[in-house]
């Protein structure tokens, strides 16, 4: 008899043990699932709050206009940094965030020669391209450039690190006359 017991407590406390240790597991995969996946939701953010383009540049404020796409792992490892300037920053400069695989914003691409990403276009409140940077960059490069705005900084476009993404091409976007993008 007490055999007995003592399995269905040692049953119970294997139960207790498996109990926990999902537990820990459930809460560690919440936990760590904003840490895996914030890059993606801030790319998507970025893109729903962009500004128009056509508006950021004749609104008379700097702007900042970034090209990603959701799968960059560049873009995603930046996207953090991105979105610490855009809080600080974004009462004072136009935010544009346009995603490659859009065929709405080929007109940009090109104009822009966009080819690798992430690119981000540094322009003054006329609309006057000051800087590009192509590739991951360090927040406070970033950060120097949209402060040197204010005191008539004039840079030439440059690559200042070369770990970029090649654009790949969007096989589901097929130009027609027709188009309205």
């Amino acid at each position: 008899m007490q055999s007995g017991n003592k399995e269905s407590l040692l049953n119970s406390s294997q139960k207790t043990i498996l109990i926990l240790f999902f537990a820990v597991i459930m809460c560690s995969v919440i936990i760590l699932k904003n840490f895996i996946f914030q890059p993606t939701f801030l790319l998507k953010k970025f893109g729903q709050s962009s500004i128009d383009p056509e508006i950021a540049f004749t609104n008379n404020k700097p702007t900042f206009l970034e090209f990603y796409a959701d799968w960059c792992e560049v873009c995603k490892e930046m996207a953090p940094k991105v979105d610490v300037i855009k809080n600080e920053y974004e009462k004072d400069i136009n935010f544009v965030f346009l995603n490659v695989d859009n065929p709405k914003w080929e007109k940009y691409i090109r104009n822009f020669n966009v080819n690798g990403i992430p690119q981000v276009n540094i322009f003054d409140k006329d609309a006057n391209l000051e800087i590009t940077f192509i590739g991951k960059q360090e927040g406070e490069t970033i950060k120097e450039s949209l402060e040197n705005l204010n005191e008539n900084f004039r840079g030439d476009s440059q690559i200042l690190n070369s770990e970029f993404s090649i654009i790949k091409e969007n096989r589901n976007y097929q130009p027609s006359p027709r188009s309205h993008g």
